[in-house]
């Protein structure tokens, strides 16, 4: 059973001025890495299970969904899927019961039976955590593949940049936001702005000289 929790393995802070503060680059780098392996991952029927809870929500809702959706698995002819779909539903309520109440920025839950491409060899998969920063939206869907594409605006940077370029054909100036999925290894953010400036440089060139 391959089993993850935030609390071990996303959720890095660093001391900063004597308060805790979330390392975002780490915690971006990590969940990017994290998406990969929940994107590539395929179930048998409707298998996977994807929960999000947005801050403020109850988890005893949750769990009362859920335990009228194991009654309707109840009714799934394929044995095979039944018996997957049960198991995923029940370490997912397990999974619930380790917390008291909805963390302060929500709570993601991805759990299910993988299989691998072949169809030969499957395994039990479960993760769960707290993002680093507040995920406002509601999600449970059952399906053969995990829905992962909420957690993508996690890695999006929310930060914009202003730009004024002068040079001898004229001044560029505007607003460029700059997405975490852009950055390249070591660079930070002012660097990127820096690239990102220089390569809008180049292409305006390009259709200046044309």
């Amino acid at each position: 059973v391959s089993t993850q929790s935030t609390w071990d393995i996303i959720r890095m802070v660093s001391l900063t001025n004597g308060n805790l503060t979330v390392d975002e680059n780490i915690e971006k780098y990590r969940i990017k890495k994290m998406l990969k392996n929940l994107e590539d991952a395929k179930g048998n029927g409707t298998s996977m299970i994807s929960l999000i809870i947005p801050p403020g929500e109850q988890i005893t809702k949750t769990q009362k969904k859920l335990l009228e959706e194991a009654g309707k698995a109840a009714c799934i002819k394929s044995r095979v899927n039944r018996q997957s779909v049960e198991s995923a539903l029940t370490s997912t309520r397990e999974r619930l019961k380790l917390y008291p109440r909805t963390p302060d920025n929500g709570l993601v839950v991805y759990c299910g039976t993988i299989y691998s491409e072949d169809g030969r060899s499957e395994k039990k998969y479960t993760i769960d955590f707290e993002p680093y920063k507040p995920i406002n939206r509601s999600l449970y869907l059952c399906g053969d593949r995990f829905d992962v594409e909420p957690l993508k605006s996690l890695i999006e940077d929310d930060q914009k940049f202003g730009f004024i370029v002068v040079d001898g054909n004229g001044t560029l100036y505007g607003t460029l936001p700059v997405s975490y999925t852009h950055l390249r290894a070591h660079e930070t953010s002012l660097h990127l702005v820096c690239r990102l400036l220089l390569e809008k440089k180049k292409i305006l060139s390009c259709f200046v000289s044309l």
